[in-house]
């Protein structure tokens, strides 16, 4: 299995004059990932590198970016959360054309470092590692605690029932807690796992992982193993449970996972991002188990949480920088003004500024913004959906929505498909599973292909880059033919 994490910097804004001219004349060259890795080493600390970013292997270059592997999802996580910024730039000092890096997942026969790793920076035995190769998974993160988590009125319900259920076990069982993407599920279940591993035995997986480790279990002739290890733990968190939609097999085992927590006493705690009677393709009696508990929900930020993130995040950047960071009060409100999709664009959108700020050692105006941010701006406008980009693809080239979504692989339809799941890979936040559900049903990897198909398209046929250009001002903007 193949998963992809793209960085995307905006390729209007390359290195300063300085970066520039440590480039020299080696952008027409190959990497040299040994050189690359010195330079890690040296400028990110030797703990570190030997802690995480040995571990990058690197497979190939391509036009605009570098695809590099990596054993486990764990590890990619933790080096994007960290470290991908400064990766970035160190590359771009060889290669300034290259402007975002991908990870390959290649899994490796042994994950012994990374339980040494974990440990090492948990440094708690209470956090629940399955031993087994093929099990081995916990997503929790030290950093996300509750006293990092800012709270407003959209969230104030989720983040309060969220504290009740770390001072006290039971008291909500099972606690649902559902919003939109990037709203901040996650953290709060990661924030409960920290706050109950000292006294207490926590699982924090997601749902598509849980699927992962029982297709493993059943291949491996392990199911035993891998029931005992889930019913044996103090504390499941599972997030993003709507993955579970149509797995038959999968959600049969987890109810019974399920039940046998609560009867022991048990604390389960769900993210989704609907609500339980709206989620589809899962059994009624898992989302009656669900609806049974406590269900709060996360709503979109209002203006004054999306101020008190903004604020908050630039301080503690502006700390991590030594001062270096200038983002004046004018562009903090616009930030909190315009972006309102979720808490992650709006992070998002603080991290690019200070990138500019920091590339061009300058305080941005409010023009230099506008630029920097005109995809995120672009998308909270025009609420660019999946269903969007398939009608307008389909108008395009003059097919209909079920033809698109149907099974048939003809040339006239495959192109349309793949543009349309390309399209909607680059200008949606939404992940390979969810873009394949929205294409009925398709699997991660015939995603995968369909991005790489159109990005190579693009290298090689002009009218396809055109084609690609007219379709993305029609979503974004309402136009065609402007460029």
């Amino acid at each position: 299995m193949i998963l992809l994490l793209t960085n995307f910097i905006p390729t209007n804004f390359m290195t300063s004059n300085k970066s520039t001219q440590s480039t020299k004349d080696v952008s027409s060259e190959a990497l040299d990932w040994v050189v690359i890795q010195k330079d890690m080493k040296n400028k990110l600390g030797s703990d570190i590198y030997e802690s995480w970013l040995r571990k990058i292997d690197f497979v190939e270059e391509m036009n605009s970016y570098v695809l590099l592997s990596v054993s486990t999802r764990f590890i990619r996580d933790w080096i994007t959360s960290r470290y991908l910024d400064q990766i970035l730039q160190i590359i771009k000092t060889y290669k300034k054309d290259l402007t975002r890096i991908e990870f390959k997942i290649i899994e490796k026969n042994s994950e012994n470092e990374i339980e040494n790793n974990i440990t090492k920076n948990q440094n708690n035995e209470n956090i629940s590692f399955i031993k087994d190769t093929y099990l081995q998974y916990n997503r929790i993160d030290p950093n996300k605690r509750f006293d990092s988590f800012i709270t407003g009125t959209s969230n104030k319900l989720a983040y309060e029932a969220s504290m009740k259920v770390s001072e006290n076990i039971s008291h909500y069982n099972p606690l649902y807690i559902y919003g939109g993407v990037g709203m901040g599920k996650t953290h709060l279940l990661n924030s409960i796992g920290l706050s109950l591993k000292e006294k207490n035995k926590v699982m924090f997986i997601s749902a598509e992982r849980f699927m992962y480790q029982f297709v493993k279990s059943i291949k491996s002739n392990d199911m035993v193993k891998f029931k005992e290890y889930f019913r044996n733990t103090d504390i499941l968190l599972i997030d993003d449970i709507q993955f579970m939609n149509g797995k038959e097999a999968m959600q049969e085992e987890f109810f019974h996972t399920f039940n046998a927590l609560l009867d022991k006493g048990s604390q389960v705690i769900i993210s989704a991002d609907r609500a339980p009677n709206k989620l589809s393709r899962i059994q009624d009696r898992i989302k009656s188990r669900f609806a049974g508990g406590l269900v709060v929900d996360i709503q979109k930020p209002d203006y004054e949480l999306r101020s008190k993130i903004v604020k908050q995040k630039t301080e503690e950047l502006n700390i991590f920088y030594s001062n270096q960071v200038n983002i004046s009060e004018e562009i903090q409100k616009f930030i909190s003004t315009e972006i309102t999709t979720s808490i992650r664009e709006l992070v998002g959108a603080i991290n690019r500024v200070v990138s500019f700020s920091r590339i061009y050692n300058k305080v941005p105006n409010l023009s230099e913004v506008k630029v920097v941010l005109k995809d995120l701006l672009n998308i909270g406008e025009n609420k660019v959906t999946i269903d969007l980009i398939q009608s307008t693809v389909c108008k395009f080239f003059k097919i209909s929505k079920n033809e698109m979504l149907s099974s048939r692989r003809s040339r006239y339809l495959v192109r349309p498909r793949q543009t349309a799941i390309y399209l909607t890979k680059i200008l949606t936040s939404k992940s390979l599973p969810e873009i394949g559900r929205e294409f009925s049903n398709r699997d991660h990897t015939t995603i995968i292909h369909s991005v790489k198909t159109i990005e190579k398209l693009k290298e090689k046929d002009p009218e396809m880059t055109n084609n690609i250009n007219n379709l993305k001002n029609q979503i974004l903007y309402n136009k065609e033919n402007e460029i």
